[in-house]
């Protein structure tokens, strides 16, 4: 909604790109919220991301899901849309293809680590395989010097009230997930 998703989007987007032969495409879940409540929440107007459909899913030999948090999960647009995937789930059209996840939050106790692992269900029950992070990101999953958001689950920032902008460290992260896992689909895809 406000932007910060996205940021850390197009760095994962730079770092699956980095990767010889890999393509990216950034994309939004359609919004579910009216614009009279938009309006009222100060959202900026939308950006040109394409909006998905159940069925772009399908083309993608990975995926990196990206939401902000309510309340310890994913936010109700993201929600909706992967209630929409049930076409997708009853025939597995998803299943073996790799996923991650990354996430914002309004403030450190906002719940980075409990939105990824209430995500990680929606995986599963599609049959994806979980590509986390880890701690292949080397001395940045450990700084302890500065804010930042992010875990072994996937990439993060903090979103405050909403004019804390990603740091240098947290968009490293997110290029860093892009790059890890579309290495992984990509030896995925040609192993197949």
């Amino acid at each position: 909604m406000y932007g910060h998703v996205e940021r850390l989007a197009q760095e994962i987007k730079k770092g699956a790109e980095a990767v010889d032969g890999v393509e990216a495409k950034l994309w939004q879940v359609p919004e579910t919220l009216s614009d009279e409540i938009l309006a009222k929440m100060s959202a900026p107007p939308k950006t040109d991301a394409p909006v998905i459909t159940p069925n772009d899913l399908t083309e993608a030999d990975g995926i990196i899901f990206g939401f902000p948090t309510r309340f310890g999960m994913m936010a109700a647009q993201f929600k909706a849309f992967m209630d929409s995937t049930g076409g997708l789930w009853k025939t597995q059209a998803l299943a073996g293809k790799p996923a991650g996840i990354f996430y914002s939050t309004g403030s450190q106790g906002g719940g980075q680590e409990t939105t990824a692992l209430t995500a990680i269900t929606q995986l599963v029950h599609h049959g994806m395989i979980f590509v986390p992070v880890g701690y292949t990101f080397g001395d940045g999953m450990f700084e302890m010097e500065n804010i930042k958001g992010g875990s072994p689950y996937g990439a993060g920032t903090f979103a405050g009230d909403g004019s804390r902008q990603p740091s240098e460290l947290e968009l490293g992260l997110a290029f860093h997930q892009g790059k890890h896992i579309a290495a992984i689909a990509k030896r995925l895809k040609g192993s197949a």
